[in-house]
């Protein structure tokens, strides 16, 4: 069985909308995690450490296509290209596909996501895709959330996690952090 790993950039109230700003992301506040704070390379080493976890990678099809153009030519994403890639969509086709970005499978439900996770390999990290990570989380599909938590309020933009009235779920942390520009690094796991 594979692990389902969601890792990303939050705001302390739960956005993950548009950390990086940029073409496609009209959040007004775009760009917030590289706004306004002194960077402290060690609350970024988290990201470093993911690179020797993870086996393949997963995107909705907005993430895919808003990283798929940048990603294989990026020095800070080399470790990422050729591992394999999935990108959850019931609309992307294969001419949508990047070449030369490792080999992509799309997968098209939920129930895709399931029997992958029942097959043979490592780590799956998913990046940015608030709407797949909500959908996942709520098949309970998610199996454990790298966050780095930005001392920030955005009001607005979307939210790693649904409000609907659903199951409970139990996290337990597995390691934390605190860095002096106020960023946050926790690590759950998904217990029930």
């Amino acid at each position: 069985m594979r692990d389902l790993v969601y890792t990303g950039f939050m705001s302390l109230d739960g956005v993950v909308d548009s950390p990086g700003g940029g073409p496609g992301e009209e959040h007004r506040s775009g760009g917030w995690v590289f706004k306004d704070l002194e960077f402290v390379p060690e609350a970024w080493s988290l990201k470093g450490e993911e690179l020797t976890d993870t086996t393949a990678l997963m995107f909705g099809r907005r993430s895919y296509e808003a990283f798929a153009p940048v990603w294989p030519g990026s020095e800070d994403h080399a470790g990422y290209k050729e591992l394999p890639k999935y990108v959850v969509s019931t609309t992307l086709s294969d001419d949508d596909l990047v070449d030369g970005w490792g080999p992509t499978t799309i997968l098209r439900s939920t129930e895709d996501v399931a029997a992958l996770k029942d097959g043979e390999g490592g780590a799956i990290f998913i990046h940015g895709s608030a709407e797949l990570a909500r959908r996942l989380s709520d098949a309970g599909l998610i199996d454990q959330y790298n966050l780095l938590v930005f001392p920030v309020l955005l009001g607005a933009g979307k939210s790693l996690f649904g409000r609907a009235d659903r199951d409970k779920q139990m996290l337990t942390l597995r390691e934390s952090e605190s860095y002096s520009n106020g960023i946050m690094k926790m690590i759950y796991d998904v217990t029930c």
